[in-house]
């Protein structure tokens, strides 16, 4: 009678109600794991925008010390991306630069082929299996003070350019592969005149989750890496170069002190390592603590 009472306090489910993927499916995921972990033993090629300076280049560097080869895009500075390009020669990986405006969405498209013949010319492949999206400018206005267009450029570069990147780019990147969407640590602290700029980072990490949910059936993992203050040119420096801004910083960090790009480029490479293939959907954050 106990077990007849335990059972009625229980939901029944009908075998009809419980929808359990089909063998085929079944054998399609199976071989899409085997096929990520082969090419995991295989030469890698990750693709991040926005990575001729601050986080994006000593992520970049990050790759290729793991042994991952690397297409880096920029703006406007040519040069510095390659220098990048020949740091990562440097370290016996080959990298190529190519130019994008992530802000003009209208260009992706051809940076799309670019990016196709470059792939084939440089790397002897068709496909890579990393995108990290990391291009961004930064921006501190009050709330009440923020124009319309600020608004929009700030939609056009991270939330819009994030969405719009990746949808251009899936047919390039191999089943199994990784995306990772750069935010920041201001999508869950606040700060003063930050509202635009964590609006969009937010907007981003709402995002992920959903590429990962409609992803994973190619087996494609997409997350969020959130860093917090860190000394680059980010911003026009003001982290780095503003003792009083460093500081403070420092003082709301439990780790006592302000990050550097060391602390952010090899912990986002060492999310695309094998070992790390589980993660899924999840917002990350490289903080130090910061304002907890």
């Amino acid at each position: 009678m106990a077990c007849d009472m335990l059972a009625l306090g229980r939901p029944r489910l009908s075998a009809a109600l419980v929808k359990l993927p089909s063998s085929a499916t079944r054998i399609k995921r199976f071989r899409l794991s085997v096929l990520s972990i082969m090419r995991m033993s295989m030469t890698r090629i990750a693709l991040i925008t926005g990575g001729s300076r601050g986080l994006g280049r000593n992520t970049a560097l990050a790759m290729a010390k793991q042994g991952i080869d690397v297409v880096l895009t920029y703006q406007s500075k040519q040069a510095a991306a390659l220098e990048v390009v020949n740091e990562i020669h440097a370290l016996g990986r080959k990298a190529v630069a190519l130019p994008l405006d992530v802000a003009q969405v209208k260009t992706f498209d051809a940076f799309a082929s670019a990016l196709k013949q470059a792939l084939q010319t440089s790397f002897q492949a068709e496909k890579f299996d990393f995108l990290i999206n990391n291009a961004g400018t930064g921006l501190t206005a009050p709330f009440a003070e923020t124009t319309e267009q600020v608004f929009d450029d700030m939609v056009n570069i991270h939330l819009k350019s994030t969405f719009f990147v990746t949808q251009r780019l899936l047919p390039l990147i191999n089943d199994g592969g990784r995306i990772i969407n750069i935010s920041s640590g201001l999508a869950r602290f606040t700060l003063p005149g930050y509202s635009a700029y964590a609006a969009m980072k937010g907007g981003i990490e709402v995002l992920t989750r959903y590429m990962a949910k409609e992803l994973g059936a190619r087996q494609i993992a997409v997350n969020t890496v959130a860093p917090g203050a860190i000394e680059t040119d980010f911003g026009q420096g003001l982290v780095r170069d503003n003792k009083e801004v460093n500081a403070y910083i420092a003082g709301q960090t439990a780790l006592g002190r302000v990050g550097v790009p060391d602390d952010i480029g090899p912990m986002i490479a060492s999310l695309l390592s094998e070992s790390n293939r589980w993660v899924n959907a999840q917002r990350i954050e490289a903080s130090g603590g910061m304002l907890i």
